[in-house]
């Protein structure tokens, strides 16, 4: 089990603009991240990318600037965030990454479906989000907001956010 999946909640019109086989570049094995990295530019490597994890468990890459809707196809993702890599001794690995991403919201929980598609790439990796954003939608209002250190007060309404992620409304 993968656990929660996250569908795109960002602005229409970026996810209307995402085109069949626009997705980010799928890594699922050290020779796939070999081949990727090895097309970057050394400009490239050193800022983040875009990444999300697909529903199927593999991670996608894309520039830092791409939406994730566009990196992830336009489809729903286990996670999603920026991620970047350094290399040491001849190895390659996740310097930081964390769970920006304000066209899903994932949840810092998501970190177990990165960790399980990290796994499949043979790169070093960090044991958790090195940058956790805690995301929430207000109860009030129905705002997103970003809770910022542990103040979880509505930054639109001056209501008060759950502890529980709570960004996509249930249906």
């Amino acid at each position: 089990m993968w656990g929660r999946s996250y569908r795109y909640v960002g602005p229409v019109d970026l996810k209307a603009a995402v085109r069949p086989g626009s997705g980010g570049c799928r890594i699922g094995s050290p020779s796939d991240f070999d081949r990727w990295v090895a097309e970057r530019s050394a400009a490239e490597l050193v800022e983040p990318f875009t990444f999300v994890v697909g529903l199927d468990g593999g991670l996608r890459l894309a520039p830092r600037r791409s939406e994730h809707v566009a990196c992830a196809g336009g489809g729903a993702v286990l996670s999603a965030g920026e991620i970047s890599f350094t290399q040491e001794a001849g190895r390659w690995a996740v310097n930081d990454i964390s769970n920006h991403s304000t066209g899903y919201r994932p949840d810092v929980t998501s970190w177990r479906a990165v960790a399980q598609a990290l796994d499949h790439t043979g790169l070093g990796y960090p044991s958790g989000f090195t940058h956790e954003v805690i995301f929430r939608r207000c109860p009030d209002c129905q705002e997103h907001n970003i809770v910022r250190e542990s103040d979880f007060v509505c930054v639109f309404c001056g209501g008060d956010l759950p502890d529980a992620w709570n960004v996509q409304p249930v249906e």
